[in-house]
């Protein structure tokens, strides 16, 4: 029984012996093939399109960086000028209007009322003068046949001339009371688009209240708050690029104005720079940029395509199908089309770049495309890699 159970138990480990050995062998049979594969992928990466742009001589604005929200150069407030309950008030926020066009009325039976009023003030005040006029034609006459003497004629005519002042009083009375029956009507000032309803119908307003708020969107400017020492190399004509929220394309603005004076809290001056009108601004819009002081012509990249971490900034570039580190100086930082950029020497124009989000590839890889790569502006060359091109820069990464 005892030998029986040797037996079994040398059988058990001859059958574990021989797997072990078949195991060994199936891992060197695969670390052998496994360093072919590695190799031949960190020999070579393939990128998409959108992987690399062309570099290109282009005109970079250096300056002042600007922010602000939008407002419209043309505004109007159409309050009530008199007091009274609110009628006719049809517009509301969003609704077009135009110069002249009546907006709301002030109910006008009161001052229709103190119009007729004030005419028959004018009225009596007119006889006034018609009585006195008879009293001072009378005193004449006695006067010179001697029956009274030179002094009440004058009293006659000095009560002619207060009855004369009288009567032009009440007729001013009575301008100033028609001046209010027309004030009754709310006019539109400006053409433009209604931003603000504050009023309703039947509501009793007073004298100035707000019923609506019109603006103009056909001229819209930046109200730019730029430190004192910064502004003295702003001038008027200078243009920003800036990039609107909302708007997919960034806008050219042009300095319109610059304050006289500094504001007393911040010091800072104010700076207005005016947009060309296009579909889709709007008052309070945010808007960001730089304003253009002066400008530098040279071969541009997008900042993140130059590399710091040797000891010498460099490059990506594409050459005969390689991955080259070049190294380039640095000459200045601007913008171009709205996106960052570096004035660089040492780079040929035309020549194909990585861009920032590839990563750190080792130079000497073999370079190929899933597209041919095609020139594109360098504004438009900073774009997010494929997943694809993207593991395959990582594999090639030192």
């Amino acid at each position: 029984m005892k030998l029986k159970t040797i037996l079994i138990t040398l059988g058990v480990l001859a059958a574990l012996g021989l797997g072990a050995i078949a195991l060994s062998k199936r891992a060197k049979s695969s670390a052998v093939v496994l360093p072919a594969a590695t190799a031949a992928q960190q020999n070579s990466v393939e990128l998409a399109k959108t992987d690399v742009f062309t570099a290109q001589t282009l005109e970079l604005l250096q300056g002042l960086p600007i922010s602000g929200s939008l407002k419209a150069a043309n505004t109007a407030l159409v309050k009530a000028r008199v007091a009274g309950e609110l009628q006719g008030l049809a517009l509301r926020e969003g609704d077009a209007v135009k110069a002249g066009q009546v907006v709301a009325r002030v109910e006008s039976s009161e001052y229709a009322s103190r119009v007729k009023q004030a005419e028959d003030q004018a009225a009596a005040a007119k006889a006034q003068i018609d009585i006195a006029q008879r009293s001072v034609d009378n005193n004449k006459a006695l006067v010179n046949q001697g029956f009274i003497s030179k002094t009440a004629l004058d009293t006659s005519e000095a009560s002619l001339a207060g009855a004369k002042a009288s009567h032009q009083a009440a007729l001013a009375a009575v301008d100033l009371a028609k001046k209010s029956i027309e004030d009754t009507v709310l006019r539109a000032p400006i053409s433009g688009v209604v931003a603000s309803r504050s009023a309703q119908n039947g509501e009793r307003v007073g004298i100035d209240a707000r019923v609506i708020e019109i603006v103009s969107l056909g001229q819209l400017e930046l109200e730019a708050a730029i430190a004192t020492a910064d502004s003295v190399a702003v001038r008027v004509g200078q243009v920003a690029m800036l990039q609107i929220e909302g708007i997919a394309q960034p806008l050219a603005a042009k300095v319109a104005r610059i304050s006289p004076s500094a504001q007393a809290g911040s010091r800072s001056v104010l700076t207005y720079l005016s947009l060309p009108a296009t579909d889709g601004l709007r008052q309070g819009l945010f808007a960001q940029g730089t304003l253009g002081t002066q400008s530098l012509r040279a071969v541009a990249v997008p900042v993140g395509a130059v590399r710091t971490d040797k000891p010498e900034p460099y490059v990506q570039v594409v050459q005969a199908a390689k991955l080259v580190h070049q190294k380039v100086q640095v000459l200045g930082k601007g913008e171009a089309n709205g996106v960052a950029m570096l004035a660089v020497s040492g780079l040929a124009e035309g020549t194909q770049v990585l861009g920032a989000h590839v990563g750190v590839v080792r130079e000497g890889v073999t370079v190929g495309f899933t597209q041919a790569p095609a020139a594109a502006p360098a504004a438009s060359a900073v774009s997010a890699a494929s997943p694809a091109s993207a593991s395959a820069a990582s594999a090639a990464t030192k």
